[in-house]
């Protein structure tokens, strides 16, 4: 029996860039050490981490299916708190802009 497999869901190169500039930012701030990023069936998504060994300081992920809802983009801190949603990349990663984030 053949399935049908739906591809992963992955950044595109603009959204990479701008991704990739606020953490560039981040990191020459002293503020972030490491990310990841995961392609999966239904998202994908960037996860940043303070150190490689602990659990993601906060996630930016990417879900198709909310476009037309909330929005495909959100950020999210530890807890699955959500601190930013939208349709606009640019306009959730100002999120990261508008407050100090520093890890206590």
């Amino acid at each position: 029996m053949n399935r049908i497999t739906a591809a992963p869901i992955h950044f595109n190169r603009p959204e990479l860039t701008a991704i990739m500039a606020l953490y560039g930012r981040m990191v020459a701030a002293g503020e972030w050490r490491d990310y990841a990023i995961d392609s999966l069936r239904d998202r994908a998504v960037f996860s940043i981490f303070r150190h490689a060994s602990e659990m993601p300081l906060y996630r930016v992920e990417k879900i198709p299916a909310l476009l037309h809802r909330q929005g495909q983009y959100q950020v999210l801190a530890p807890g699955n708190q959500i601190l930013k949603r939208g349709k606009d990349l640019s306009a959730v990663l100002k999120v990261f802009d508008t407050r100090r984030f520093r890890v206590i």
